[in-house]
């Protein structure tokens, strides 16, 4: 088969997977190297850019001093892309079409094509976007969320990036459809519902989210669209003064309109973010402590729950816009209820470490800094959720410090946890474990300083959107010093992931060799299959005979009892 054939139109299942992970990898590297740039002007301001300040032209950093403008274009892809582009690709996209299969015992997903088709217009998606800093005016400054009128008005660079959200929805509601009904269609025999893996479960919620979240945000993309290329109104109001001139426009449309489609689909993504984070972490305790999961229904019916509650908590980012007391009150209290599934899921997970023989490897190193760092991320959110409290911290760097516990030291170790643990299964070699605790540990370290200095900035009002990094105002003053902390702190971490990159290329060339398809004595049935695995995945027929998670059961042989290992009559 010809290299374009297998690699680059593959329809294996495997192949989208890897095409997911690289892509979204790539994608996550930009975002990133974006977010550095703009921690050098928030922790030196006005003061050019070493080295590298001058390669950006006349147009974005004069003299290499950034411009407002585009530290608002920096801004706005950065969150699209971590969010659209980065982690969600990886996360659900990228693990799921991998593992997913594997999993539940099929030979691939249940809508191949389907499947190359959905990755080929992420691709196009982000490509596009990226465009956006090609043509005049330069790329979306109108942040991640493109709120209007603002977004409405903006340079021809917001219209690129919602043509590339219109292509980046439709390829997640493909996939969303064919996760779904590869997990309700493509299980092996005997895998019924209590005995899919946890990672599984949150595959498909993930999937339901998707499939009814995303098309109110791709309808408001379309208008918005229209608003700006075709002249009508659905989000911009009557009597619009731009630059202190009225705008010709017909009027009538509401901005808040934006906001309820715009966040019907975005307090859901957080849990796109995080579910499938919470399923890899869950996969890798399990296997490193060597006995049952505490709790495994309950976490089940949970997420079930934290999926459904998800629908019902959007307006909590729009308590300043006069909704009113009663509906206030409504979405308060839907916010502390979510918190409850989310921290029995979370004390399932520390409750299965007592007394267990845990190893401590790389992957296992991750996924235990994901449980307290998703922990802080959870409940610095509930002040958030309450209007009071939000009136003095919203817009604050509090909200960055709290979104990003979530996303960053939670979903993103997860994913780290991932790469590890499933990386023999990839490639047939380990990754060099020493190399791996020099890659832990410093970005553990990092993350803290990085996120936790936020959460005391916003707590003393500093606000989130200022290109000088808040020196002009003097409330700012007390606590303007940990810009600079943080902006090294960023700067460290992001050269240590070069040992996880170095690593990743390294490892699948010279890493360790493995002699068993299973080296870590798991159960699950991915585990079943040669490492890597072949077209159609097993080699005979796989069923599964018990449940996922059979760890050091009394009377068995080993500390391990594979779900496709029969039982003894």
């Amino acid at each position: 088969m010809p290299f374009w054939r297998k690699y680059i139109f593959s329809t294996d299942h495997k192949i989208i997977g890897l095409q997911y992970g690289i892509t979204g990898f790539i994608f996550l590297l930009l975002g990133f190297m974006m977010i550095l740039l703009m921690r050098w002007q928030l922790a030196y301001p006005e003061q050019p850019l070493p080295v590298i300040g001058t390669w950006f032209g006349e147009d974005f950093m004069p003299g290499g001093i950034m411009t407002p403008d585009f530290y608002n274009q920096l801004g706005a892809m950065h969150g699209t892309i971590m969010v659209f582009l980065g982690i969600v690709p990886l996360v659900f996209a990228a693990f799921g079409n991998y593992l997913v299969p594997l999993q539940i015992g099929a030979p691939d997903m249940a809508f191949p094509k389907l499947n190359m088709v959905s990755y080929d217009l992420y691709f196009i998606g982000g490509v596009l976007m990226l465009c956006g800093f090609f043509v005049p005016g330069g790329a979306a400054s109108s942040g991640w969320t493109s709120y209007p009128p603002l977004a409405d008005i903006a340079p021809i660079g917001q219209t690129v990036w919602l043509i590339g959200m219109v292509f980046l929805i439709n390829s997640s509601l493909l996939a969303a459809i064919n996760f779904i009904a590869t997990i309700f269609q493509l299980r092996a025999p005997g895998m019924t519902w209590m005995r899919l893996p946890f990672f599984v479960w949150a595959q498909l919620v993930t999937g339901f989210l998707l499939l009814l979240a995303f098309p109110p945000l791709e309808g408001a993309s379309i208008l918005q669209l229209l608003d700006r290329v075709a002249g009508t109104s659905f989000f911009l109001p009557s009597g619009l003064f731009v630059s202190g001139q009225p705008m010709n426009v017909a009027g009538g449309g509401s901005v808040l309109l934006w906001q309820h489609l715009f966040w019907f689909l975005g307090h859901p993504e957080v849990y796109v973010l995080i579910l499938p984070a919470m399923g890899i972490v869950t996969e890798i305790i399990a296997n490193n402590i060597r006995k049952p999961i505490w709790g495994y229904k309950t976490m089940v019916y949970s997420i079930v729950v934290l999926g459904f509650l998800s629908f019902i908590v959007w307006a909590h980012h729009m308590y300043l816009t006069n909704m009113g007391p009663a509906i206030s009150v409504f979405f308060q209290a839907t916010t502390m209820i979510i918190s409850i599934p989310s921290v029995v899921i979370l004390t399932a997970l520390f409750i299965s470490l007592w007394g267990a023989s845990i190893r401590f490897n790389t992957a296992m190193l991750f996924a235990l800094a994901f449980l307290p760092m998703f922990g802080i991320g959870g409940l610095t959110g509930l002040p958030l959720g309450l209007s009071a409290a939000d009136i003095h911290l919203h817009d604050t760097y509090y909200v960055i410090g709290h979104f990003h516990y979530v996303v960053a030291p939670g979903t993103i170790f997860a994913l780290f946890a991932g790469i590890y643990y499933w990386f023999p299964k990839i490639t047939g070699r380990k990754m060099n474990e020493v190399l791996g605790h020099l890659h832990f540990w410093p970005s553990f370290v990092c993350m803290n300083f990085i996120f936790f200095p936020m959460l005391i900035q916003g707590l003393a009002g500093m606000s989130r959107r200022l290109y000088d990094g808040g020196s002009s105002y003097a409330i700012n003053q007390p606590v303007l010093h940990w810009n600079v902390v943080i902006s090294i702190a960023a700067f460290i971490m992001g050269a240590v992931q070069l040992v996880f990159i170095f690593n990743v290329i390294w490892s699948m060339f010279r890493g360790k060799r493995i002699h068993d398809d299973n080296p870590w004595k798991a159960t699950t049935l991915e585990w079943a299959c040669p490492s890597p695995p072949g077209h159609g995945n097993f080699l005979t027929p796989v069923a599964a005979y018990r449940g996922p998670y059979e760890y050091s059961v009394p009377g068995a042989g080993e500390d391990f009892t594979p779900q496709y290992q029969k039982q003894e009559k």
